[in-house]
């Protein structure tokens, strides 16, 4: 699961630096030819784009750096973690739903993947079948039972 986002997340440094080294520095160098610097609008986005591609390079490498901590040992094996398949009742909209807690990278709320940095998903974390949580959401709290669960380990060795 990490190993595909790790190559996604590599995979877009890669278009990033390339654009850096080599599309900007173009950009930048046909922009000065223009003249007149202080009213050069290629110039000044080119700077603008060459800041924002050197903000993102740093956030995927910290992106790139805490994914490669991921110990699979340190996720429970009895308890919701990354990873783990869970069916909850919401006591709220009275009906049950599944999730699955995935990266914030993988996360599709439609198809039922939710980042454990979500409200539910750190709701849901550590908790049990049987156990009761409480999700903080701005239209108030939700209470939600754990039904069943899969974790992570569950999934590999069935596989």
């Amino acid at each position: 699961m990490t190993e595909q986002i790790k190559k996604k997340l590599q995979d877009e440094i890669n278009t990033l630096e390339h654009e850096l080294s080599h599309e900007l520095p173009k950009e930048l160098k046909k922009a000065v030819a223009l003249g007149d610097l202080s009213e050069n609008a290629e110039y000044h986005m080119a700077k603008q784009r060459q800041e924002f591609v050197k903000a993102r390079l740093r956030q995927l490498g910290r992106r790139l750096a805490d994914l490669s901590l991921i110990n699979m040992n340190n996720i429970p094996k009895d308890k919701v973690g990354l990873g783990s398949t869970v069916r909850v009742y919401d006591n709220t909209k009275n009906e049950e739903v599944e999730y699955k807690l995935v990266t914030s990278e993988e996360s599709d709320v439609a198809a039922g993947r939710i980042s454990t940095t979500s409200p539910i998903g750190k709701a849901l974390l550590n908790k049990k079948v049987g156990d009761s949580a409480i999700v903080v959401t701005p239209n108030g709290n939700r209470e939600m039972d754990i039904l069943t669960l899969t974790t992570i380990h569950d999934q590999a060795a069935a596989e």
